[in-house]
């Protein structure tokens, strides 16, 4: 599915998603991988929710996101309440859903100017 392009300059936002893929500036990919406005993990070492522990965020946190979307695939799948209670009691928002919903809140918040991290498992 392709996304509706707003006017988001220089930023990295989602333009596209399906099976296996997400599409990011007109880019595939087909990595787990997490996005930020400005930069690009593409090889973000996770094999499952269920593997997920707070350094798998550890690169994520220099960036001060207000907050993080965690897309699970094609279904919301939740991680383990004491890595989502970490992240909260550091100040950062956490939110999990499908990762076609990620894609398009992050999109939003981008378009919003808000510091987000999309954390992104295919």
């Amino acid at each position: 599915m392709k996304l509706h392009l707003a006017n988001f300059g220089q930023q990295n936002i989602f333009s596209g998603y399906g099976d296996g893929y997400v599409m990011i500036n007109k880019v595939r990919h087909e990595n787990n991988l997490i996005v930020l406005p400005d930069q690009i993990m593409d090889e973000w070492p996770v094999e499952s929710v269920a593997q997920l522990s707070v350094e798998h965020f550890d690169c994520i946190l220099p960036h001060k996101p207000e907050i993080i979307l965690l897309g699970t695939g094609e279904q919301i799948n939740f991680p383990d309440y004491g890595l989502m209670a970490k992240i909260i009691q550091s100040g950062i928002g956490f939110e999990v859903m499908d990762t076609q919903a990620a894609c398009r809140t992050y999109n939003i918040l981008v378009e919003e100017d808000r510091q987000v991290a999309a954390a992104i498992i295919l």
